[in-house]
């Protein structure tokens, strides 16, 4: 089972005791996924799903707060996927239903959710909860990027549900796809936040571990690769320096250097993966810093260019 199939069970098995919250949950639910048909001169009321816990949590939430018969039928979908299809049809009452929702008025689908359904955060966290379960998935944050989104037909319902979550302080963007819109969530820390208000509790601690985790990791993974950036420039500035000590030396022996630079040549030579700040404390003179030993070994290095260069020699080298 996917992760977002994991929290849509654990949506679906909370329990909802205000009858406002329900309401706004079901609203959701029916917008999204629902279709309204004519039979018999009796609205019916189609609301199709993928998911069988959100098939079956319409039904309980009807048969908690509304006296309208509702039945869950099966049929296996014949592309793609080929997912099963489960479809809450209500025969009796569907129009009154949606009127009582505030979803069908003046026989007419509103493009818009209600303001009804926003009077608290009760209610708006509850409706997110029915459009996600409508319509939204969220990547696994173990094996891919974080992100949430719930899908829409239309553009006007699409940016009211990004709204909806600004009222949160979740940064929502709504972004067109194909044959709809997609209102997502790309931060990690707006996912855990949705995933705690929807009442995903369950789902926004692993979520939380599994961050926790990979950000240590993606942490420890930084240093490893600054280390190791950080050993190859050495081992790379230190061949460098020892190329350029051979050169002199068989062009014009190591003997004809200033007995300061002989001296690092020679050391450097003899300690050929040790760093600079190690260096300084083999010359016999005296020990000397880090930065001492650098400055001498780039005046052997210069001079090794101007060779290869065919520069001459300085006067008074």
């Amino acid at each position: 089972m996917s992760f977002a199939s994991d929290v849509k069970k654990e949506l679906t098995m909370l329990d909802v005791s205000k009858p406002n919250n329900a309401k706004a949950e079901l609203s959701a639910l029916l917008r999204m996924n629902g279709s309204l048909g004519l039979s018999n001169m009796h609205w019916t009321l189609n609301v199709q799903t993928e998911n069988a816990a959100t098939a079956r949590r319409i039904i309980t939430l009807l048969q908690k707060f509304f006296d309208v018969p509702a039945e869950i039928s099966v049929r296996r979908q014949m592309k793609l996927k080929k997912n099963n299809i489960y479809v809450v049809r209500i025969m009796q009452g569907a129009d009154q239903l949606l009127n009582d929702l505030h979803i069908f008025e003046d026989f007419e689908i509103t493009s818009t959710v209600s303001k009804k359904w926003i009077q608290d955060e009760g209610m708006l966290r509850s409706y997110l909860r029915g459009a996600f379960l409508a319509a939204g998935s969220v990547n696994n944050p173990e094996t891919s990027q974080y992100h949430l989104e719930i899908y829409s037909l239309y553009e006007e319902q699409a940016h009211q549900l990004a709204e909806f979550m600004l009222e949160l302080d979740l940064k929502a963007k709504v972004v067109e796809r194909r044959s709809g819109y997609i209102v997502y969530l790309k931060e990690a820390e707006n996912i855990v936040d949705l995933l705690n208000l929807m009442g995903a509790t369950v789902a926004m601690l692993k979520f939380e571990d599994i961050r926790i985790m990979r950000d240590m990791r993606n942490s420890v993974n930084r240093l490893v690769n600054a280390e190791n950036a950080n050993i190859d420039k050495t081992v790379t500035a230190s061949q460098k320096q020892v190329d350029d000590i051979a050169f002199l030396e068989e062009e014009i022996g190591l003997n004809r250097l200033p007995v300061k630079l002989r001296e690092i040549a020679e050391i450097r030579l003899a300690h050929r993966d040790d760093p600079l700040s190690e260096l300084g404390q083999y010359v016999r003179s005296g020990e000397i810093s880090k930065s001492g030993v650098n400055h001498r070994l780039r005046k052997i290095s210069q001079l090794a260019d101007d060779l290869r260069d065919g520069k001459s020699l300085p006067k008074n080298f």
